[in-house]
């Protein structure tokens, strides 16, 4: 099972768009600041979408769909649809 995610930092005010097979690891990855991509938001990403995908490659083109959005609107459209 993997999982695509969007991270929000309350630090940096962004979104984070990405996909792994276990994220809690992954958050405490970002919020180490392991993650170059990441870091400026440190220790504060915390999860506000986590959606199941059945593989890995199905979860990378789920990933890539979000991110040519390049739309702040339908990140949060896509936060708000699961509360």
């Amino acid at each position: 099972m993997y999982f695509v995610y969007i991270l929000f930092s309350s630090k940096t005010g962004k979104f984070y768009i990405g996909s792994t097979d276990n994220p809690e690891s992954r958050l405490k990855h970002h919020n180490a600041g392991s993650t170059p991509s990441t870091k400026s938001g440190a220790p504060f990403w915390e999860f506000k979408y986590l959606e199941k995908i059945p593989d890995r490659s199905t979860a990378l083109k789920r990933e890539l769909e979000i991110k040519k959005k390049k739309s702040r609107k339908y990140i949060e459209y896509l936060i708000n649809s699961v509360s």
